[in-house]
């Protein structure tokens, strides 16, 4: 998780909502400690520093779960729902993490997936 948000650009993010601007502060906890991010979210850039300031929402969760979000291996959502991670704040921002972390590795957009069945017929 810390090298995919390292590796963060600034650029334009054209798959998160033009309308949906906000603050995230991702606390992951580790063995006696807690590392802080903060994720500006404003008209589809998102900025990711390192700080411990209030946030519009907050998760917090354990390294191994956000690593395992980080990595596409299991979606927020369900986290939450395996009491995995707590959510405190604007939810609808909740939702931008799906977004903002990459799907599983062996995922396919389902346009390409119609037309690699397509070619097959």
């Amino acid at each position: 998780m810390t090298e995919y948000l390292r590796g963060l650009g600034s650029g334009r993010r054209p798959d998160l909502p033009g309308t949906t601007n906000g603050t995230l502060r991702l606390d992951v906890r580790e063995v006696g400690s807690t590392e802080h991010w903060y994720l500006t979210v404003v008209d589809q850039h998102v900025e990711v520093t390192r700080s411990d300031d209030d946030a519009d929402l907050v998760v917090r969760a354990d390294r191994r779960v956000l690593d395992r979000i980080a990595a596409g291996r299991i979606h927020p959502a369900t986290a939450l729902m395996r009491n995995e991670l707590t959510v405190r704040g604007d939810f609808r921002l909740f939702m931008l993490l799906r977004r903002i972390f990459p799907g599983p590795p062996d995922a396919r957009h389902p346009r390409e997936a119609a037309r690699g069945e397509d070619a097959h017929r």
